[in-house]
Formats: structure tokens, sequence, C-alpha cells
């Protein structure tokens, strides 16, 4: 049996529907996101303005 390696996860955003390569993500807490809009709890009420996802924390 082969190890996988997880490059790709949903958004830790529990609205967002976003996945992010977590390469490219935004770590906060342990927790990757894929804006900072989602990192902080989107505490502007902005979403994180991704093609199709229309989360605001």
């Amino acid at each position: 049996m082969t190890a996988a390696t997880v490059t790709q996860m949903k958004c830790a955003c529990t609205s967002c529907v976003c996945i992010v390569n977590l390469s490219d993500a935004i770590q906060k807490d342990g927790k990757y996101y894929c804006s900072d809009a989602c990192a902080t709890g989107h505490s502007s009420g902005a979403g994180c303005s991704h093609h199709g996802c229309e989360c605001h924390g």
C-alpha cells in the first residue's frame, strides 16, 4: 500500500465551497483558507470573491 499525499482540500470556512491548493492556501490556526476574507471570518462582510461561491462566514 502506498501513502497518499493531500495537495488540495475544502476551504476551512464552513459556508465556502472552494477547494484550495495547500501550497497556495492561507494558513491560520492550523486550518487552510482560500482567501483573507475566509481566514478572518469575513470580519468586513466580504465574501471570498471566487466565481460561484457566495460565502460570507
